[in-house]
């Protein structure tokens, strides 16, 4: 990795070394920034956790680590010219508090000589909270915009591709919005944590009688928390093969343990351009089977006779 950045100044800023941890936390990263720990309230003054903050630094650093190999993945790509040499482009779509903005900043953008990271939400006292700690901190290359997903889409602030969308914790249609956000911004990687999942849920609720009496199957959501919880997997089902049918290669795991949330399900899409038309068939069935044709049209619009995308979009 190539170091540099060096119009950001580095004095005043209190780093964690190698000597240093230890008396610490021994979570804490080496070479994060402790100002900005203690700024974003996981750390107290006196350099301590507790146990709430532990565990939303777990998250964080659990998924900076996906996050990070991306990183280093582009730029590797970038170095070996197999990319055009402009600088790494991350937006965090749903940033809220920008915890996790904040820490990719200064674990990788702030070592790097180019790049640049938005973070994109649409209430203003978080955004203007969060620029202010950027300047701060001399976070130069780091841009957070008060925008709605339709205005991020066109907003001139932002580059016409971005390399890496990411959306933790997007609540309900946030993350399909941040799906489709990194469509047409051509992502080379989306990293995406979904929460609280509703809309399927409401949409096979509202036909349950039909259902009952078409198919078997309508007993897995007849009792509300069975509703729900179906829902919200159908719901990551449905994500998954709409990005294979777009283009991606999908990834599913954990982001971390279920003792630490039941919101657990991390989804990690690279871009290949290679549209996988069994993924757009299987798409429609499921939305045949269960109901849920309307969803093509609102949230799972696919392509028709479009060639797909080239390999390489960057």
């Amino acid at each position: 990795m190539k170091h540099g950045a060096r119009g950001e100044r580095q004095q005043g800023k209190t780093h964690v070394s190698a000597a240093q941890a230890p008396s610490l936390a021994p979570e804490i990263r080496p070479g994060q920034s402790i100002e900005l720990l203690k700024e974003l309230h996981i750390l107290t003054r006196d350099g301590k956790l507790n146990q709430d903050s532990r565990r939303k630094l777990k998250q964080v650093y659990h998924l900076f680590h996906f996050i990070e190999e991306l990183l280093q993945d582009l730029q590797e790509q970038r170095e070996d010219g197999a990319s055009p040499q402009a600088g790494i482009t991350l937006a965090d779509h749903g940033a809220g508090k920008s915890y996790l903005g904040f820490v990719i900043y200064d674990l990788f953008f702030k070592q790097s000589p180019s790049g640049h990271l938005f973070g994109i939400e649409t209430r203003p006292d978080l955004v203007q909270k969060s620029r202010e700690l950027a300047q701060r901190l001399e976070f130069a290359r780091m841009s957070f915009l008060n925008l709605s997903v339709a205005e991020s889409m066109q907003a001139g602030e932002l580059p016409a591709r971005i390399d890496i969308v990411t959306a933790l914790h997007a609540c309900d249609t946030a993350t399909d919005d941040a799906i489709a956000f990194g469509l047409q911004k051509q992502a080379r990687y989306m990293v995406l944590v979904p929460c609280c999942q509703a809309e399927v849920a409401r949409a096979l609720n509202s036909g349950k009688a039909l259902s009952l009496s078409r198919t078997p199957l309508a007993e897995l959501w007849r009792h509300p928390l069975h509703t729900r919880e179906l829902g919200s997997q159908i719901t990551n089902v449905l994500r998954c093969l709409y990005l294979e049918a777009m283009g991606y290669q999908v990834t599913v795991t954990e982001l971390v343990g279920w003792e630490h949330s039941l919101k657990n399900e991390l989804i990690i899409a690279r871009h290949t351009g290679q549209r996988k038309r069994a993924a757009a068939q299987r798409l429609r069935a499921i939305l045949e089977e269960f109901g849920l044709t309307t969803l093509l049209q609102s949230r799972f619009r696919l392509p028709e006779g479009q060639p797909p995308m080239p390999a390489d979009v960057a």
